[in-house]
């Protein structure tokens, strides 16, 4: 018997063990008053913290009754929407705008905002043979992978990497929101180069560029983009940089950050919590399920033919049988999701751009069916609503970013989001966040081995 052989043979025994094992009911988890994925029984967040970066509003007082509202997005009480709707007095800057408010608490002025892009693209020097010795060794297609492998290899290259101090750590945090995007890029270029054999073409950032300008120029061979491009996807990480407290990876980065661990390895374990599929990995779930429906259903325009393949979808019997339509619902927004609702626009005239407003209206349809269908089988009162992801992954299609990139895209911008929280972690000094489970196993006696079955 080979080494393979004999390992599979025993992991197979062993991992029958945990299948044998018994699951908890939904009773148990009642009985014992459990908030499970720390939500009550109507499906709100537990209270676990308090935050000034960012506030989601979903439901408001309405006579006296907490009812669902239309979702509105805060930036240190800021409406995101307001922000957008006053894009053109961003310089172009609108993600970099956005990082700002979140990190110093105040909206910067047009000297301000010159002087942090400045100080931005002083920090995109990479150290000397990281790309060789980080980025280019051991590529591979999960690029949420090697991001996550760069930021850690930081660790070495920072003779600081343990100095927790406020000042020192929005060093490191301003490194890290000028260096993703790079590393981001750059591990894709690595990955096509070494195992897809395509050219390897590295485009150093261009100093006179914005973040999401510079994603694109250094992916693309020729450089080149329209403004509308360069629009939309600064607009896509504006509304991604941010989402509250209570979302996956920012409690993650909270969570680490109280245990009075390092920068980078408080948001290396943020990436990894982003990296799921019902997190951040939901952009490329949205976008394979919409490419599952344009090649089952023959007329895009026949609500009747969309309504009956999204019914199946539903019912757990196409796309991934999951009985989930990715990109429709979410965890606080039900009537609709400020986010999605501001974003449609520009997709629209990302789509007149690209000769796409064919595929754009089957989006709106599968979109408008989608709620109706959800509401009437799953019994939904509150309402549901399409998420960002539902279009991101769309736009992201467009603007000819490689799917392996759709998440890291998610990460760059909430690179901003992750350094405020762990910002304000700090500042407070919290305890160590450190949530209570209750074990159920009861007390069994001590068998001694030669006894044991």
């Amino acid at each position: 018997m080979t080494t393979n052989q004999y390992q599979t043979y025993e992991l197979g025994k062993l991992s029958q063990l945990y299948h044998e094992m018994p699951k908890f009911s939904e009773e148990t988890y009642q009985k014992n008053q459990v908030k499970r994925g720390l939500r009550d029984e109507k499906g709100a967040g537990v209270i676990t913290g308090l935050t000034d970066i960012s506030d989601v509003i979903a439901k408001k007082m309405v006579d006296g009754v907490l009812t669902p509202c239309d979702g509105e997005l805060y930036y240190r009480g800021i409406d995101v929407r307001k922000m957008i709707d006053n894009y053109n007095n961003s310089l172009n800057l609108g993600f970099e705008e956005a990082t700002y408010l979140l990190l110093f608490n105040k909206l910067p002025n047009r000297n301000e905002l010159v002087e942090f892009q400045k100080l931005l693209v002083s920090f995109r020097k990479i150290p000397k043979n990281f790309v060789r010795d980080v980025i280019m060794k051991a590529p591979n297609k999960d690029i949420m992978n090697s991001l996550a492998r760069s930021i850690l290899a930081l660790y070495s290259y920072d003779h600081r990497a343990l100095d927790n101090s406020l000042d020192n750590v929005l060093r490191q945090s301003l490194a890290l929101i000028a260096l993703t995007p790079i590393f981001a890029v750059y591990a894709y270029n690595a990955h096509m180069h070494y195992n897809e054999n395509k050219s390897l073409i590295i485009h150093r950032p261009d100093p006179e560029l914005s973040t999401a300008q510079n994603v694109l120029h250094m992916l693309r061979p020729d450089s080149k983009f329209t403004e509308l491009e360069a629009k939309v996807l600064d607009i896509a990480f504006i509304l991604h940089a941010e989402h509250g407290g209570g979302n996956n990876s920012s409690f993650t980065t909270h969570v680490v950050t109280s245990a009075g661990t390092d920068t980078y390895s408080t948001i290396t374990a943020a990436l990894c919590s982003l990296k799921g599929p019902r997190h951040g990995g939901a952009n490329i779930k949205a976008m394979e399920m919409m490419a599952d429906i344009k090649r089952h259903v023959r007329d895009w325009e026949d609500d009747e033919e969309i309504a009956a393949y999204v019914a199946k979808i539903l019912a757990g019997q196409a796309y991934d049988k999951t009985g989930l339509v990715y990109g429709m619902g979410h965890a606080v927004y039900s009537i609709s999701d400020p986010r999605a609702q501001v974003f449609k626009g520009f997709v629209g005239a990302l789509a007149e751009e690209k000769g796409k407003k064919k595929e754009l209206g089957l989006y709106h349809k599968v979109e408008e069916i989608s709620q109706r269908l959800i509401c009437e089988k799953r019994k939904v009162i509150k309402g549901v609503s399409a998420n960002i992801d539902f279009y991101s992954g769309f736009v992201y299609n467009m603007l000819g970013l490689p799917v392996e990139l759709f998440t890291p895209m998610f990460a760059i911008a909430r690179m901003s989001g992750w350094c405020a929280h762990r910002m304000e972690e700090l500042l407070n000094n919290g305890k160590i966040i450190r949530p209570a489970y209750v074990s159920t196993n009861g007390r069994n006696p001590y068998v001694a081995i030669d006894d044991r079955k």
